[in-house]
């Protein structure tokens, strides 16, 4: 598949455990998309493991790859996030958080064992879920009359398109994201229709 028309994700939750000298490491991987989102899972599982000795994680967020975040939690630096961050790459993933909680088990692991653990952490947890493949969106507003819905929506779903929100009126609103792929084809329908006024977002 053309790497520039799809991207690779997860769409479900997965959590694995590792162990080294004592110390227990439990990974979390999710879909994000959006920082917002990753803060909240985090909350969620902070309050899941409070008396945890760190909570370390990476995520990578947005078609161009360009917002993504390393975090040590208190580790020497470098020998947590990185190493998280390191297996999403290596998987090409985006729109993917992952977050490993420690338990300390009393034996120092020192710099090495640390990226190991937290990196063979990632890795484990990333392969308990499948990813998926979804297709660039470019998103898109549409107005138009209410007597053309149908015409839109059999072209929407023609081509997998997602609704992104709607307004129905008289005159109805909606966004929606079209795959990259298809956009020449989709424009071209709509446009077609002649009642549909399309606007890129």
């Amino acid at each position: 598949m053309d790497t520039k028309t799809y991207y690779t994700t997860i769409d479900s939750n997965g959590t694995a455990e590792f162990r080294d000298r004592g110390s227990k490491f439990i990974g979390y991987a999710f879909p994000v998309n959006s920082v917002d989102q990753f803060k909240k899972t985090l909350e969620v599982i902070k309050k899941e493991h409070p008396k945890a000795t760190h909570h370390c994680f990476a995520y990578r967020i947005g078609i161009d790859g360009n917002s993504f975040r390393v975090n040590d939690d208190g580790e020497p630096s470098g020998t947590a996030g990185k190493p998280i961050l390191g297996q999403i790459d290596s998987k090409e993933l985006t729109n993917v958080g992952v977050v490993v909680v420690r338990y300390f088990g009393g034996s120092l692991l020192g710099v090495p064992g640390l990226i190991n653990a937290y990196k063979t952490t990632a890795t484990v947890v990333l392969q308990t879920i499948p990813f998926v493949q979804k297709p660039i969106e470019v998103k898109y507003r549409l107005q138009f009359d209410y007597t053309t819905m149908n015409d839109v929506m059999t072209i929407i779903k023609q081509y997998n398109c997602t609704i992104l929100s709607q307004e129905i009126q008289l005159f109805s609103l909606f966004t929606i994201g079209i795959p990259i792929s298809r956009l020449d084809e989709v424009l071209y329908r709509l446009k077609d229709l002649h009642t549909v006024e399309t606007t890129k977002c």
